[in-house]
C-alpha cells in the first residue's frame, strides 16, 4: 500500500516547497483503452494537515519510459512514479481541491537522463537537503509518531543524491539537537517539534503559490 510504510503506517512524502503529501496508487498499470501507446495508473495525492485537499490523478506512462523500466510492478515503479507526481506538484501543475477532477499527468522521458541511465527530478544543495529532512521528520512524526527512516531510496532519487548521504546530513542535524539518530532512524526532539509555526507557514505559503498559479490560469 503506497500510503503506508512497512509497518502499516501512513508514509509522508514532502514536496520541495514544503507540502506534506501522501500517495494512494491503484496498482497495476493498465494499457490505455484510447488506442494511444501508453499505460495508465490511477491514484490520489492528498495534502496532509489540511481540510481535505486532494487531487485524483491518472499517470500516463509513455512507451519510451516503459522501455527503461525493469517492470511496471510497484517494487520497481513506485519510487519514480511518486517522484514524477511530486515533481508536478513542485512545478505547480497539480491543483488540490476538496472535490477534485481527474488530472492526467504525463510520466515521460522528461524525468529520465538517458546519457546517465538514471531518473532526474530535483538537484538539491546541502542546505536544501537539510531543510527537506527537517520537514520530512516533522511531518512524518506528526502523522505517525515514533522514529523516521532517513535512508529512503525514494527521497534520495528525488533529491539526486544517495541514501547514505541523506543519513550523513541527518547525523549533522542530530548534533544540532533536532532529533536523535539510531542507525538511519531519526526520533524528533522537542527542539524540532517546537518549530510548528515555521513548518505550517511553509505549507500555507506553498498552497497559496499553487492557488495563485491556478487562479491566474482560470482567468
Amino acid at each position: 500500500m503506497t500510503e503506508s510504510n512497512g509497518r502499516g503506517e501512513k508514509k509522508i512524502y514532502v514536496s520541495f516547497e514544503g507540502l506534506p503529501l501522501t500517495f494512494d496508487l491503484k496498482w497495476p498499470f493498465h494499457r490505455s483503452t484510447s488506442g494511444a501507446d501508453f499505460w495508465v495508473l490511477h491514484g490520489t495525492i492528498r495534502v496532509e494537515n489540511t481540510d481535505g485537499l486532494y487531487a485524483p490523478v491518472a499517470v500516463n506512462l509513455s512507451a519510451t519510459v516503459k522501455e527503461v523500466m525493469p517492470s511496471l510492478e510497484p517494487k520497481e515503479a513506485e519510487a519514480p512514479v511518486i517522484n514524477a507526481l511530486r515533481k508536478e506538484v513542485d512545478r505547480k501543475q497539480v491543483e488540490f481541491l476538496k472535490s477534485g477532477k481527474l488530472l492526467p499527468v504525463n510520466f515521460s522521458s522528461r524525468h529520465y537522463d538517458f546519457k546517465r541511465n538514471r531518473w532526474v527530478f530535483e538537484k538539491a544543495s546541502e542546505d536544501q537537503i537539510a531543510v527537506f529532512l527537517q520537514r520530512k521528520v516533522y511531518w512524518q512524526t506528526l502523522a505517525t509518531g515514533g522514529d523516521v527512516w532517513i535512508a529512503d531510496e525514494t527521497e534520495a532519487q528525488y533529491l539526486d543524491t544517495t541514501a547514505h548521504h541523506l543519513s550523513e546530513v541527518a547525523a549533522g542535524l542530530a548534533k544540532q539537537g533536532l532529533w536523535n539518530m539510531e542507525r538511519a532512524y531519526a526520533t524528533a526532539t522537542p527542539k524540532l517539534l517546537s518549530q510548528k509555526e515555521k513548518f505550517e507557514a511553509d505549507l500555507k505559503n506553498a498552497l497559496e503559490e499553487l492557488e495563485k498559479k491556478h487562479a491566474f490560469e482560470r482567468g
